[in-house]
């Protein structure tokens, strides 16, 4: 046994004292594998029998018991020693006391479940002269070697801190940006506790702008993205820094709208922008993960891509919102099926702007076989008016402008109707609602211009009479359509599209919904959520309605 460990049983448990470089003080049931041998050490050493299938409780408790011991101790290689990954987990733990300047270790562990064993840390972080008292919760997991046989941890970086992903690493020391203070549009103080969507948002704000807002760093324990490359979190504030003013184009009241509205279904997001200026108003998810879908997603929008679609079919000349556009039942395109939402009757005297108002996708698959449209028009209309797929937006946070590649075969019909190899963010939809209510591109963005100078993205625009037949469309959407039940309490000039994209393997589609309401532009989707009305429509009313 090593020195400074101190064991004694009592009452069947295990209470392990460590001393040295730091200190714990855990229980666990004493354990022994059934067959009486040392639960974490048997087998697949000196010829014998290596063990095969799950770990048994006694050698969860017993690896547990000794990797946590060793890692409070401070013994880094010992520790590493019972995890799956002993080359990351060495460096890891090393760099738990000598970057993170964690000391004073307290680890104890929590009722095992299977072979996933929770706990609780309690530390202390020391720089410079300043301490203050670090705790929080993480869990392992122990599994079987694939070559040895014995019980290891299953070794991932989460293990040191729930925050930590592959390649990341805790580090105190002088911060790696200053602090800031975000604002809106107004100059309203943007509190991480009122918009709790926006702490990872603000986070990457200030490590790409914290330097030109004019304060100054303070120390932290701060979680380094080596892995992800993202914006580093502060765990804890040895001293504050002076913060810098950051000015972004939110609006306090919009955004506290779509905060409070994603919160009606889980995975949501939505985002709100102005369509005269381009100024993002709002952006908010409602996820497990701080993964900004709002503005980074890569999913098919389903059928409110139809108001691009809508778009390229009138300026090739193919229809106009009140030219004939019969919906029949079925449509097929290149031996491939398509059908309507289930209920939806057949219509062979409907106009165009009959069959956007009800989402028809059988007449937009029998219009995109007209003569003029090619695998690449809906490819050029959305990069040429809509500014989408050209990956040059320059918003000042991580974004997805979408992507509409040229389809040849089946995926022709199925990219016009939002499915197929069509991506999109709600932030891009947004966008394109905002292209319709004003007729021309302007490149969303969150914080103003000014503040690095970047260019931003440029595309045509609309023709005119395109963007009033579009408006048309969209606004009998929102009275008669299939929007009107979510935008009936919305007063003013109003206009919507829904969708629903069906994702493979799975039985719920994906609800989308846009519509904008004066100088206010919104999209969202709610993942698993439906059909358009049924989840992500209710959240953009709420915001356009704050709007």
């Amino acid at each position: 046994m090593r020195k400074g460990v101190r064991m004694a049983l009592a009452g069947g448990v295990f209470t392990v004292m460590v001393g040295g470089a730091g200190y714990s003080a855990f229980h666990l049931v004493s354990g022994f594998s059934d067959d009486g041998g040392s639960a974490a050490g048997a087998g697949g050493a000196g010829g014998a029998e290596v063990r095969t299938g799950p770990p048994s409780d006694a050698e969860v408790r017993e690896t547990s018991r000794k990797f946590l011991a060793a890692w409070a101790e401070g013994d880094a290689r010992q520790a590493a020693t019972y995890t799956n990954d002993s080359a990351t987990a060495v460096t890891a733990l090393t760099g738990y006391r000598e970057d993170a300047h964690l000391t004073k270790v307290r680890i104890t562990p929590k009722r095992a479940s299977g072979a996933r064993v929770p706990f609780a840390v309690s530390a202390t972080v020391s720089h410079k002269g300043e301490s203050k008292p670090f705790g929080y919760d993480s869990e392992l997991t122990v599994v079987r070697g694939k070559s040895s046989g014995r019980a290891l941890v299953d070794w991932r970086a989460s293990v040191v801190h729930p925050s930590l992903e592959k390649g990341d690493s805790l580090v105190t020391g002088e911060a790696p940006a200053p602090p800031v203070t975000a604002v809106d549009r107004a100059g309203v103080v943007l509190r991480k506790k009122d918009h709790p969507s926006l702490v990872p948002l603000i986070d990457e704000l200030r490590r790409r702008y914290g330097d030109t807002a004019g304060g100054t760093p303070g120390r932290e324990l701060y979680v380094r993205r080596e892995g992800s490359g993202g914006a580093p979190r502060t765990l804890l504030t040895l001293s504050e820094g002076k913060p810098g003013k950051l000015r972004t184009t939110l609006s306090a009241g919009v955004q506290k709208a779509a905060e409070r509205a994603v919160l009606r279904y889980d995975e949501s997001s939505v985002v709100a922008v102005k369509p005269s200026t381009g100024e993002v108003l709002a952006v908010a998810n409602n996820r497990k993960d701080t993964f900004n879908a709002a503005f980074e997603a890569k999913v098919m929008p389903g059928s409110t891509m139809k108001i691009v679609t809508a778009a390229m079919l009138i300026d090739k000349g193919v229809t106009s919102a009140g030219g004939a556009a019969p919906c029949p039942s079925s449509a097929t395109w290149q031996s491939q099926t398509i059908n309507n939402l289930k209920g939806m009757a057949p219509d062979e005297s409907a106009t165009f702007a009959d069959d956007f108002a009800r989402s028809c996708n059988t007449a937009f698959v029998k219009l995109i076989d007209e003569d003029g449209v090619t695998d690449s028009s809906l490819t050029e209309e959305a990069q040429d008016k809509f500014g989408l797929g050209k990956g040059d937006w320059k918003v000042g946070l991580p974004s997805f402008e979408g992507s509409v590649p040229p389809s040849p075969g089946p995926d022709r019909a199925a990219n016009a109707i939002g499915q197929g190899q069509v991506q999109m963010s709600p932030l891009a939809l947004a966008s394109v609602t905002a292209t319709v209510r004003t007729g021309t591109f302007r490149q969303p963005v969150i914080v103003p211009r000014s503040l690095d100078d970047r260019e931003l993205a440029t595309a045509d625009g609309l023709e005119a009479s395109t963007a009033a037949q579009l408006r048309q469309m969209m606004r009998r959407t929102a009275v008669r359509g299939t929007g009107a039940r979510v935008m009936a309490s919305l007063g003013g000039d109003t206009g919507a599209k829904t969708g629903s994209a069906e994702v493979d393997g799975r039985q719920e589609s994906d609800s989308w919904f846009t519509g904008y309401r004066g100088d206010v532009a919104a999209a969202a989707m709610t993942q698993r959520g439906g059909h358009g009305g049924d989840a992500a429509g209710p959240i953009v009313a709420d915001v356009l309605r704050a709007g």
